[in-house]
């Protein structure tokens, strides 16, 4: 008896894992519904192609999420459905905001990846999030492929081949932020071109959001959003133009000027929800790699105002009844009475 309990425990989900599968579940509902009215909109054949490859591995991610759900005997979440979802729109996006935004996704879906692979250790979860991660890695393999051959990528800057091997010699490497700067090393302007071009793609998304809402408060917070992602198009793309490194290109002339909306209120807030809750992710990466005080606090300040916009959307997706409470630790002392 005490062999099957242990076993049966050993068994059983644990909460990294039951987390992930849950937040994973409607991440990838939502990733259906917005590559599904894309897909329907694209006119290039290489892009719609890649569209319906990535929607595939999605509901093949779908159908395994349910599938162990139902063997855990764990509520399905809702998710989004066909009814956040208006096939009959006119195209939002044009076909090159499309695959810059896969590509953007492509990149956040497998950090996820990677990060519920890590979390867990039921074996059968293990191999799911190892398959999720190769799946990924090759839509955003396929979609840089793409943007390459399209001329559309946005290369980084380049950084003069070092001839010798240079240790710091003094902490004012470090606090130098009054008077003449030192130049961004190859670390600070790598993640300042980076987060800066997804800034612009989600900018852009955003911007069509707003565009097509039509309840009030959200185009409310939409607008904010839009505030707090100019103020950090213009402090990053500041301190690139002073180190005379390019700058990525923006996207709002990708948007139509369509003001019927694809989706529902609730998906588009949750997206720009998600949007702004990985920029905190970013930015307190790159502020932790960021060796000049300056940029460092430019990160942190662009990290708060993040989460500062992530916790309006939270509330008013709350306030609308629009978000699944996530599983719930056992209530020990309810137990007790």
């Amino acid at each position: 008896m005490r062999r099957n309990r242990t076993l049966q425990k050993k068994n059983q989900l644990t909460s990294p894992e039951i987390a992930n599968l849950w937040a994973h579940y409607t991440r990838e509902t939502l990733s259906v519904c917005v590559n599904k009215y894309m897909l329907h909109t694209i006119q290039d054949s290489e892009i719609h192609s890649l569209f319906q490859t990535a929607i595939q591995y999605s509901l093949n991610h779908i159908n395994t999420l349910k599938a162990l759900f139902e063997k855990e005997k764990f509520p399905i979440p809702n998710g989004f459905t066909e009814e956040d979802l208006n096939l009959e729109a006119p195209p939002l996006f044009t076909d090159i905001l499309c695959l810059q935004s896969l590509y953007m996704m492509s990149t956040h879906g497998h950090n996820e990846m990677s990060l519920s692979f890590t979390t867990s250790i039921r074996e059968d979860i293990v191999d799911f999030y190892y398959q999720c991660n190769l799946d990924a890695m090759e839509i955003y393999k396929k979609s840089k492929d793409l943007l390459i051959s399209k001329q559309l990528y946005q290369q980084p800057p380049t950084y003069i081949t070092p001839n010798k091997v240079e240790m710091i010699e003094e902490y004012h490497y470090v606090t130098d932020v009054f008077g003449e700067k030192r130049p961004m090393n190859a670390i600070e302007g790598g993640h300042t071109y980076f987060n800066l071009n997804k800034t612009f793609i989600a900018k852009a998304i955003i911007l069509g959001f707003s565009q097509v809402s039509k309840n009030q408060n959200v185009r409310v917070l939409l607008e904010k959003s839009l505030q707090v992602k100019n103020k950090h198009i213009k402090t990053f793309s500041s301190l690139l133009t002073k180190e005379n490194l390019h700058l990525p290109k923006s996207c709002e002339t990708e948007v139509t000027d369509s003001t019927v909306s694809p989706f529902s209120d609730r998906l588009m807030l949750l997206q720009t929800g998600f949007f702004f809750g990985v920029a905190v992710t970013y930015y307190n990466a790159a502020l932790i790699a960021s060796m000049r005080a300056d940029i460092a606090a430019h990160c942190e300040k662009a990290a708060l105002n993040s989460l500062w916009i992530y916790n309006r959307i939270g509330k008013d997706m709350i306030d609308n009844q629009w978000m699944e409470k996530p599983p719930q630790a056992d209530d020990r002392k309810r137990l007790e009475c």
